[in-house]
């Protein structure tokens, strides 16, 4: 990872690595602020944006385990705005140009990304894009409610079921932890999640006192290019001062920041072999695909990854591609658009989780490079221990 750093091409990296609930190897290279020659700590806090999705799961699941709700109920159960939905017909360029849904969307299609919901992110040029962001379905300075009650004016792109598409479904997840929970989402979390575990830096903002400790965040040279040298500060992004200050927005799907212990916490108590943070037997769910046979993730940058399914929390590997480790079959993983990833591997009886700051990293090369040389090197290790 030191030759990354070294060819600027990322600030610094921090990882930690685990064989069972064990840690085999925790490290930090390069810098948390490359301009100020900052050396990167495991104690820096970083920005997850979407391993918060693996919170937000987490919290559902949590109310699952409690009886609160089933994971096939239909949305507009908690949120009725939501039913009723209408569909865009394949290939519509109108809003108008729609069908009704055939079935309710469900909290099992919200937390699979099934449901036929959007970002409007990844789209460009489509009208459900322009509505999207047109309406400010992303504006930080609205609540969670607001955000649902704009989506309940717009139609979905796909009928519930039928296909995947990363969306903003973990944020609606996130409104129905506060109506079932009666409270705000980032109170449910930190009572439910991030004090019983010690995340003591997890949370939606940086407290002031803390702020030195932000890790910078960087643009590569060229999105098309990855390994072109170069790095661009862009701290101020998503927004000027996001995470330094309390806004409406409770982001659900990526609004936490966290550091590498506490991420590695939240990992540990996923993990067979001691206390953990959900019952063994929702942990098995979500390792568990919930996507039709043949139905597989997809990004309009990358085009479907064939062997790369969807859980309850997070992406599974049922095929491994070249990409991949050959054992990373079973794999449940994901990462926000930083570089902070993280992964569980049954096979193996591993996981890991990486810490970088540069926008779009996580399809960046040195993410697949860093998750085949941990497997390797569980390998070596276990092939000695034997």
């Amino acid at each position: 990872m030191q030759c990354y750093v070294d060819n600027n091409l990322l600030s610094g990296i921090s990882w930690a690595v685990m064989v069972g609930r064990d840690l085999v190897d925790v490290n930090c290279v390069g810098w948390a602020d490359k301009e100020a020659r900052t050396p990167l700590r495991s104690d820096h806090i970083f920005r997850v944006f979407s391993n918060t999705k693996l919170i937000t799961s987490c919290a559902v699941l949590l109310l699952f385990e409690e009886g609160k709700l089933k994971l096939d109920d239909p949305i507009e159960k908690f949120i009725p705005q939501l039913g009723n939905r209408k569909v865009l017909r394949p290939d519509a360029t109108s809003l108008d140009d729609t069908e009704p849904a055939k079935n309710s969307i469900t909290i099992r299609q919200l937390l699979s990304h099934s449901s036929g919901l959007s970002y409007g992110f990844f789209d460009p040029g489509t009208a459900i894009y322009k509505a999207l962001n047109e309406r400010g379905v992303h504006n930080p300075m609205t609540t969670l409610a607001d955000m649902v009650d704009v989506l309940a004016g717009l139609p979905l792109i796909y009928q519930p079921g039928t296909s995947w598409e990363y969306s903003l479904a973990t944020d609606v997840l996130g409104r129905l932890v506060e109506v079932i929970g009666g409270q705000s989402f980032d109170k449910f979390i930190q009572a439910r999640i991030l004090d019983p575990l010690g995340m003591v830096d997890t949370g939606f903002i940086v407290p002031e006192k803390d702020q030195g400790r932000l890790v910078a965040y960087y643009a590569g040279a060229d999105l098309m290019e990855p390994m072109k040298p170069g790095l661009t500060r862009i701290d101020d992004s998503p927004f000027p001062g996001a995470y330094l200050r309390p806004i409406a927005r409770l982001s659900g799907g990526g609004g936490l920041v966290s550091t590498l212990p506490d991420m590695v916490a939240l990992i540990r108590n996923l993990l067979p072999g001691g206390p953990t943070l959900l019952k063994p037997e929702t942990i098995a769910l979500m390792l568990t695909n919930q996507l039709p046979e043949g139905q597989w993730i997809r990004f309009a940058m990358m085009g479907e990854q064939p062997g790369k399914a969807f859980s309850l929390a997070g992406g599974l590997i049922l095929t491994p591609s070249a990409f991949d480790h050959p054992d990373a079959a079973g794999e449940l993983y994901w990462g926000g658009v930083a570089g902070t990833q993280w992964w569980i591997s049954p096979k193996r009886n591993m996981a890991g989780v990486m810490m970088a700051q540069r926008q779009m990293a996580f399809v960046h090369p040195f993410s697949f490079e860093f998750k085949r040389l941990a497997y390797e090197a569980v390998g070596q290790k276990a092939k000695i221990v034997a």
